[in-house]
C-alpha cells in the first residue's frame, strides 16, 4: 500500500522497474495535480507487480509455440546442473547455457519459475549440430541503437550480433555471403525479424562486413556453431 510521502521514483526503484511498466499493471496508483500538472503517487493505493511465473504463463497462453526453423537445433540428451546461490532461470538460460527459457522450464517441469532452490538439480538440454542452411537476411541499425535487446543488453549497431526468431539467445553462428565469400561469426542477442520471408536480422556493422547494406535483403548461408 502506498504511504504518505512515497514518490514514484521510490516505488519504481523498490520494484526494480520503470513507471510505464508498473503503471500498466496497476490502475489508480498515480494522480496529476490540477495546479502544477505534476504526477504523484496516490496515498493508500494498492500496488504490486506480476510475478515472473505469471508473466511466463500468460505469454505461453497467448503466444503459440514458434515453429522450429530449418536452422534451429534439435534437442539431445541433457546434462545435469546443480543450482547455485544467485542463479536465476533467466541467467542460466540466456547467459550460461544458451537454451530457450521455455525449454528449460518445460524440461524440468518447473511450476513456479520464481522459486528455484540452491542444490536443485536441473536438466540442461544439449543440441545436436545442424548442417549449414540458406537464410534470408536483413539488417537493423541506428533507430534501435542503445535500446534493450531480448537478452537485456543495449543494442550496439556495430557489434557482431543478430536477431533470430527461435535460436536460443547466446547461440553462436557463422554467416557466409556466397556472392563475396565473406564469412563472419556472430551471436544471437535479439528476437526478430518480424517481416514475413526473412529469417535473421543483422546488426548494421555485421551487414556492412557481409556487403549487405546496399541491397538491404540478401541470401546468406548460416551454420550454428
Amino acid at each position: 500500500m502506498l504511504q504518505k510521502g512515497d514518490s514514484l521514483a521510490q516505488v519504481t526503484k523498490r520494484f526494480q522497474t520503470d513507471w510505464q511498466t508498473l503503471g500498466a499493471q496497476n490502475s489508480l496508483t498515480a494522480g496529476r495535480s490540477g495546479k502544477t500538472g505534476n504526477w504523484s503517487s496516490r496515498q493508500g493505493a494498492q500496488i504490486g507487480q506480476k510475478s515472473f511465473s505469471t508473466v511466463l504463463a500468460q505469454a505461453t497462453k497467448k503466444s503459440p509455440a514458434p515453429q522450429q526453423s530449418q536452422t534451429a537445433s534439435k534437442p539431445d540428451a541433457g546434462t545435469e546442473y546443480t543450482v547455485q546461490a544467485g542463479d536465476t532461470l533467466w541467467g542460466l538460460s540466456v547467459k550460461k547455457f544458451h537454451v530457450n527459457l521455455k525449454d528449460l522450464v518445460n524440461d524440468n517441469a518447473i511450476e513456479n519459475p520464481d522459486l528455484i532452490q540452491v542444490g536443485q538439480k536441473l536438466t540442461i538440454r544439449k543440441t545436436a549440430p545442424q548442417p549449414a542452411g540458406e537464410v534470408t537476411a536483413s539488417w537493423y541499425g541506428r533507430d534501435f541503437q542503445g535500446k534493450p535487446m531480448a537478452n537485456g543488453s543495449p543494442y550496439n549497431m556495430y557489434a557482431n550480433t543478430i536477431a533470430h526468431k527461435d535460436l536460443p539467445l547466446g547461440t553462436r553462428v557463422e554467416l557466409n555471403n556466397p556472392r563475396t565469400g565473406q564469412t563472419i561469426t556472430a551471436v544471437v542477442t535479439d528476437r526478430g525479424p518480424y517481416i514475413a520471408g526473412r529469417d535473421v536480422d543483422l546488426s548494421y556493422g555485421l551487414a556492412q562486413k557481409l556487403s549487405l547494406l546496399q541491397d538491404g535483403v540478401d541470401k546468406l548461408v548460416m551454420r550454428v556453431l
